[in-house]
Formats: C-alpha cells, structure tokens, sequence
C-alpha cells in the first residue's frame, strides 16, 4: 500500500537500491523508476561477466526490478531470454516483496569473435530467440508466461511489445547501464557499475481512452495503429524518449531529479521508494531436497569421492553433501 504522495523537495532522495513509484495525474500515468549501485556490483562481481554479457545482464535485472516491485502478492517475476547468440542466457528473477538474483550464460569463444568483430550490441549478443516474462504466485496458482520474440530489438524496446500485447497496457520503458573506473580507499584501481531505469504506463480512467494509445489489434497487425493516438500519452512517451542513457545512472541526479525533470510541469508526484536487495533463495535444505529425488544411478554419477558437490548457478555458493546423507533423506 502507497503512503500519502510527496511533491518532490519534501523529502530526501531515495538512493541507490531503491525503486520510487511516481504518479503524473495530468498526463493519467504511473510508473517507477530506480538506480541501482550496490545490489549489481554484488551480482556480477561474483561472476567477473565481460563488459558486454555485464552489460547485458545489468538490463535484465533493472527490467525485473521495475517490474516486480509491481506485484501485489508473494510471489516472483522473472524475465528470461534463450537465443541463439553468444549470449544464449539471461535469467534475472525478483522474489517479492524484496530479493533479486540473476546470472548469464555465454560461449567464450564466440563472445570473444564478436567483440574483435564490433558485433556488440544487444541484439547482436543476444541474436535470435524469446524473451519470456513469467509471473508465479505460488502454490495452488497457475503460473502465467509471456513470451515475445527477440528480434533484433532492445530489450526496453521488447518490454513494450510485452504490455501492448500481453497486458494491453501501452507502456515505454527506458534502461541503461554503465560501467565507472575509479580508486578504491588505498589507491588502487577499482570498477563498478550502475544501472537504471524507468517505466511508465497510460492508465486513463475512461477505458475507452486506451484505444486511442499505442494499442495494436493482435496477430496479423502490421504494427499501425488504428486510431489517432491520446495526446496526453503521446507527450508522455515523448518526454520518456528525451531520457539520455547518463541521466539513468548518474547518482547525481538520482531518481527523483530524473521524475522532475521529465514531468514537473504536469505536477509529478513521487511516493515512498521500495528497497530492493541482493538476495538467493537457494539453500542447503531446498538442494538437498532436489538431490534426494535422484535415482541410486544418478547419485552415483553425480559423486565424487563419496560426495556430491552443487554450485548455485545465481549467487555461486557452493554446497557439499555425502552421498549418503542424499540417499537417507
């Protein structure tokens, strides 16, 4: 539940690891946006990503962020993709009301022939495939999917397709990701990262407002829209499309600044920030509950010296059991 709504001025910045959600009455949008610092560097620095899969995954976690602080129940969100490029995996899931994890898949090699060939962009990293968004509330419920081709657009660009069609909701999203060399407290040279975001959707409260958005009809559509668009979503949209990629991760200006900016001549309003953290929700219990479902045979081919060794593909954890202890469970 929203606490009363801030004009901007009446309260300090959110800060990194925080999403604000933010309302502009006069153009009938909400959204949120955020800045992330600690909780990226804390995931990649596990995995020493080169800058571009870094890059990559660094979108996917902002997008899974501005997306699941949404949900209204316990549950989790994730955004997925598999392709066909040198990056074939990005998985980044947000578990709410607060945890994120996330790591990537690539093929060294290729990923080495691309970069030396300049072959770095999203979309050519990523190449052919699906992007799957994956909503799952939890026992007894259903999980629901959508998924929408990766083809050759941008991720923040792919999201837009996802709530136009899946949703029905016209949106625009913007992502961005940076990497920062500098000094650490003894001299020595250190490198971080950032990232931010921001989403924001077209909710009028006459329904019949929608159509006149950005709304396509489905399969089949050649992607014009039918009707004269909104206005008020029309401005909106054009002032999320002024964004330049710095203003998303310099902490100098910050979320709130950013929201100003943007939408302060339509009366933005912000409202309290949701804390995101770098949280997996693996452990030594839910591994060993996989593992005691294994066959004798496949315990077998799993050991090694009387015991079998897991690595959690998120947070790289390590855990070791023995073989018997796996079978007696």
């Amino acid at each position: 539940m929203m606490n009363r709504p801030s004009e901007l001025g009446e309260f300090g910045f959110a800060g990194d690891d925080r999403v604000v959600p933010f309302q502009v009455e006069g153009l009938d949008v909400r959204g949120r946006a955020v800045q992330i610092g600690p909780l990226l560097n804390a995931i990649l620095a596990r995995h020493d990503y080169p800058e571009p899969v870094a890059r990559l995954l660094a979108e996917a976690i902002v997008l899974t962020v501005l997306i699941g602080t949404s949900l209204k129940f316990e549950g989790k969100f994730t955004v997925q993709t598999k392709s066909d490029g040198p990056v074939d995996l990005l998985v980044a899931d947000f578990a709410s009301p607060e945890n994120v994890r996330a790591y990537a898949r690539f093929d060294e090699e290729r990923l080495a022939e691309a970069v030396a060939a300049g072959r770095t962009s999203p979309e050519q990293l990523l190449g052919a495939g699906v992007l799957a968004l994956t909503i799952d509330q939890g026992n007894f419920m259903q999980p629901y999917q959508g998924i929408v081709p990766l083809d050759g657009a941008s991720l923040e660009d792919i999201a837009g397709v996802y709530f136009r069609q899946s949703e029905q909701i016209p949106t625009r999203v913007r992502l961005g990701a940076a990497e920062f060399f500098d000094r650490d407290e003894e001299g020595r040279p250190r490198r971080t990262w950032r990232a931010g975001g921001l989403i924001a959707q077209f909710l009028p409260e006459a329904p019949d407002r929608m159509r006149h958005a950005d709304l396509h009809g489905g399969d089949g559509d050649n992607g014009e829209p039918t009707h004269s668009e909104d206005d008020a979503w029309a401005e909106a949209r054009a002032l999320v499309d002024t964004i330049d990629a710095d203003e998303l991760t310099d902490p100098q200006i910050g979320a709130e600044r950013l929201l100003y900016r943007l939408f302060h001549e339509r009366g933005v309003r912000v409202y309290d920030p949701h804390a995101v953290y770098d949280r997996c929700s693996c452990s030594r219990d839910k591994i060993k509950g996989v593992l005691s479902s294994f066959s004798q045979e496949e315990i077998d081919a799993s050991q090694t010296d009387g015991a079998i060794t897991v690595t959690c593909e998120f947070c790289s954890t390590t855990y070791r059991y023995e073989a018997a202890e796996v079978l007696s469970a």
